[in-house]
């Protein structure tokens, strides 16, 4: 993201750009890992305020420009968890708000010692009712309350403390500590990396004997992979596997 002017909120074009480097990155198969960084001092503020301000205004009061711009927000949160490619944020500075969804929305998340999070909302009448979700999906319910009901800023260490977050580095090592995790993951199968990011998401929603049921019929259909074929045989014979991503 390179808006530090306005740090890096999430304007109308910025939400289109995120979608749009999201729907390429998802189609891509050069791309095997994706992270998400930002320029500047902030990671993200959230929505920007002063579009919304604007179309206050409007004939209905903005009702029909804050429906579209949640609905656009919306997917583009979702197409994080759809997209195939593990998303990893790399977060170096304040993520407010919608800043924190995104940071939430996130597969795996590390953060600058510098890095503060918050679901500031409530200081300006606002309920975090969309970054809520992801947050209270990462977090235990009683963190994710407090952080919605009080609006209060927590540091990295307390987000690496209640799951937000994966890890805290120094400042100076975010971005080598992000490319070395990336890169370790982009090591592996993208076949097998694709169908357990999904599976991931999907169990979670299912009660305890059908995410069973839905688990083994995903570990039957990765059996089948050549990847599969590949990785037992090159551990058995312990060389190292030369994945085809299928």
């Amino acid at each position: 993201m390179n808006r530090p002017e306005r740090r890096n909120s999430l304007s109308e074009r910025m939400i289109e750009a995120l979608q749009s480097a999201l729907d390429q990155a998802s189609s891509n198969p050069a791309v095997r890992v994706v992270i998400l960084a930002a320029k500047g001092p902030a990671f993200c503020a959230g929505h920007d305020l002063k579009e919304v301000l604007a179309h206050r205004a409007d004939a209905d009061a903005g009702k029909a420009y804050f429906t579209w711009l949640m609905n656009s927000c919306s997917r583009m949160m979702q197409s994080i968890t759809a997209c195939p490619k593990p998303v990893i944020a790399e977060v170096h500075g304040v993520a407010t708000a919608a800043g924190c969804q995104l940071v939430a929305s996130c597969d795996l998340a590390l953060a600058a010692e510098t890095a503060q999070f918050a679901t500031p909302g409530v200081n300006i009448g606002l309920f975090c009712s969309t970054p809520m979700i992801p947050l209270s999906r990462n977090v235990a319910p009683k963190h994710a309350m407090e952080m919605l009901l009080t609006g209060d800023m927590i540091s990295a260490n307390d987000a690496a403390r209640i799951g937000l977050i994966n890890r805290v580095t120094a400042p100076d090592d975010l971005t080598r500590e992000t490319r070395d995790l990336a890169s370790r993951i982009a090591s592996k199968s993208m076949a097998t990396i694709g169908l357990g990011k999904a599976a991931f998401y999907q169990q979670r929603i299912l009660p305890l004997a059908e995410a069973y049921a839905y688990g083994s019929h995903i570990m039957v259909e990765n059996m089948g992979f050549s990847d599969a074929g590949e990785g037992i045989g090159a551990f058995v014979a312990k060389r190292p596997a030369r994945w085809t991503d299928s």
